[in-house]
């Protein structure tokens, strides 16, 4: 399926979920946020959200400083 992360073109396996799409991206371990068709996806729904072609996802790295 063809998806759009951060607003770039991405190809995943159909049955893909936000899991996943953080695997391929290695980000796995760190603090973000993910956006799926402006809708927040909880940490704990990761595994079991399924993205569908053509779905727009953000993702949002979580920056600390002081």
């Amino acid at each position: 399926m063809q998806i759009q992360v951060n607003g770039n073109p991405m190809e995943l396996p159909d049955d893909a979920t936000v899991a996943v799409l953080i695997d391929q991206l290695e980000l796995s371990g760190k603090r973000l946020a993910v956006e799926v068709n402006e809708d927040i996806v909880p940490r704990s729904q990761h595994t079991e959200f399924s993205l569908s072609d053509g779905d727009r996802v953000e993702v949002v790295h979580a920056i600390g400083g002081g």
